[in-house]
């Protein structure tokens, strides 16, 4: 097995001890978040803490993908998460990347960054209308979004637990989290507006984020709000729909294996 790795220039002097976090990655470190698709692990580095997030093995396609055509989920997050950092968009701060291959697959990857404390993130603005000056951060939020639409960047999986919020004397600061699907170009009006779909389900958020944003790139708020709510209500028909036939699929592959051990044996 082949292991490539690539540190932070600040933080070579710390390889040994990252490496050997990746080494017991399985039996140490505090578990953060949801574990169901890919491990999150704290570990302590000297007087900061770090996050380390191990991805999965990849489908049998995409171990050939990765090994030759593409580059890993961990590579990615950490060079997004540079070029963000030279914008002025905030990000926790990339510390390294571990990639496992063999010489015809691509196994397992890790990216490690510092943990980023922060005081909510968006979905707590989705689950409490009435969160403290919840107005005055989804504005700040559609200011924050609309800046990475000017310098060109588009964040694809821009949801509700990928932006950290956290407040400071006079603002709010976010930190974009889960980076591994990045654009960076030009972006037309659809192509913004769009970006807000996966966000809230709320009408009257829509609204809000609408007003400024329209605000924000001299648009009507009509023009705005109408895009805006026309792709959440698309988004959603699409997850749901996707929900809908993963339970087809589920009650069919059931029904076929209860009836295959009752069939009699040849």
């Amino acid at each position: 097995m082949k292991t490539t790795l690539v540190v932070h220039p600040n933080y070579k002097n710390q390889e040994e001890t990252l490496s050997a976090f990746i080494k017991n990655f399985e039996t140490e470190g505090e578990d953060f978040g949801n574990q169901d698709r890919n491990a999150i692990k704290l570990f302590k580095l000297s007087a900061i803490t770090v996050n380390i997030k191990s991805f999965k093995v990849p489908n049998i396609i995409n171990q050939i993908a990765y090994k030759f055509l593409r580059k890993s989920k961990a590579q990615r997050s950490f060079e997004y998460a540079n070029m963000l950092i030279k914008k002025g968009i905030g990000t926790p701060q990339p510390i390294a990347y571990y990639e496992f291959t063999t010489p015809l697959l691509f196994k397992n990857s890790y990216y490690i960054s510092e943990h980023q404390m922060c005081d909510i993130t968006y979905r707590e603005l989705t689950t409490d209308l009435n969160y403290p000056n919840h107005e005055v951060i989804l504005r700040a939020f559609t200011r924050f979004t609309f800046k990475l639409h000017e310098l060109g960047i588009h964040f694809l999986d821009h949801s509700p637990g990928n932006t950290l919020i956290k407040q400071t004397e006079k603002d709010y600061e976010f930190y974009l989290v889960d980076l591994n699907r990045m654009e960076f170009r030009t972006l037309d009006f659809e192509t913004r507006i769009k970006n807000f779909a996966r966000l809230t389900t709320h009408k009257s958020m829509v609204a809000v984020m609408s007003d400024e944003y329209a605000k924000c790139a001299n648009k009507s708020y009509d023009e705005v709000f109408n895009l805006m709510w026309q792709f959440t209500v698309a988004f959603q028909e699409q997850y749901y729909k996707k929900i809908r036939l993963k339970k087809q699929v589920f009650f069919w592959k059931k029904k076929y294996k209860k009836s295959v051990s009752k069939s009699p044996i040849q």
